[in-house]
């Protein structure tokens, strides 16, 4: 029998979380994910983007985010990051605000828009506390008054969770703990808690052993493995060059060091913290 796939691997995850037939699965995910910052339980939800056969690992045009939207229109977006593309919270905000603004059309007044949520899943840490899950929205500093529900921001750090968190109840952890890899002996215990990941195991079983599966999946590991450590030298090499010349010029630094390595456009963006027309200026 062959070796799992990584579910942490953004194109398997889409697979097993992003496709109309698994539809449920996202559903149970989304339920605990909410459950834990308070909110309702969701009864339907919309795939906005659903995995196809057209998600090619190398395509520049493939979105392995998933996109949903629930029945009262709220949207929700849902990113696995293997692996530490830095600046994680501006991009964040820069995403959500560009899917926030793009509900609006023409003739459409504010009080159309809807919620917009976003849950960063990472496979590293990023924030300075012991939570593995941590729920962020916007609100007064002194009284905690929220100034609107309409931002939620979701970091869930599996590098935080250790096997021996094996949970006695089902709950969130159940499911992070699949996807950190958790030892498949624990699956039993994990999918008696939640008896909705037995599919997502059975998804994860069924593509380990398709050959095109694993193909497509080594690819994208590759690409991913390749642009990480790219984008981590290019930074090292601009912060060096850059550390007598302020946060800017180091900026500056970063994005020349990629351009020159032929990176996409969007990366160095995100890498660099620079606005796309300031990339293209340089």
């Amino acid at each position: 029998m062959n070796e799992l796939l990584d579910p942490r691997n953004d194109f398997v995850f889409k697979r097993i979380f992003g496709s109309e037939e698994n539809k449920d699965v996202l559903l149970a995910f989304l339920n605990r994910t909410f459950a834990e910052s308070n909110e309702p339980p969701l009864s339907e939800i919309v795939l906005l983007n659903p995995y196809t056969d057209k998600d090619a690992p190398l395509d520049k045009q493939s979105i392995f985010d998933i996109w949903a939207k629930t029945s009262e229109g709220k949207l929700i977006n849902i990113e696995m990051q293997l692996f530490n593309k830095y600046d994680i919270e501006k991009r964040t905000l820069f995403y959500w605000s560009k899917r926030y603004s793009s509900q609006l059309q023409e003739g459409n007044t504010y009080k159309e828009l809807k919620k917009c949520v976003t849950i960063n899943i990472l496979n590293y840490s990023f924030l300075a506390n012991d939570r593995y899950h941590n729920v962020f929205h916007l609100r007064e500093d002194h009284t905690g008054l929220a100034l609107t529900d309409d931002i939620e921001v979701h970091f869930m750090e599996l590098s935080k969770l250790s096997d021996q968190m094996l949970p006695h109840e089902g709950g969130l952890i159940n499911w992070l703990l699949f996807l950190k890899g958790a030892d498949k002996s624990n699956w039993e215990v994990l999918k008696m808690n939640e008896p909705t990941l037995g599919k997502a195991m059975d998804t994860l079983e069924f593509l380990s052993q398709d050959g095109e599966a694993r193909r497509l999946y080594e690819e994208r590991q590759k690409f991913l493995h390749d642009e990480a450590s790219m984008i981590e030298w290019a930074t090292e090499k601009g912060m060096k060059q850059g550390i007598e010349k302020g946060e800017r010029q180091k900026a500056i630094e970063i994005a020349k060091n990629m351009l020159a390595l032929g990176i996409d456009l969007s990366l160095i963006v995100k890498a660099s913290g620079l606005s796309e027309k300031e990339v293209k200026a340089l």
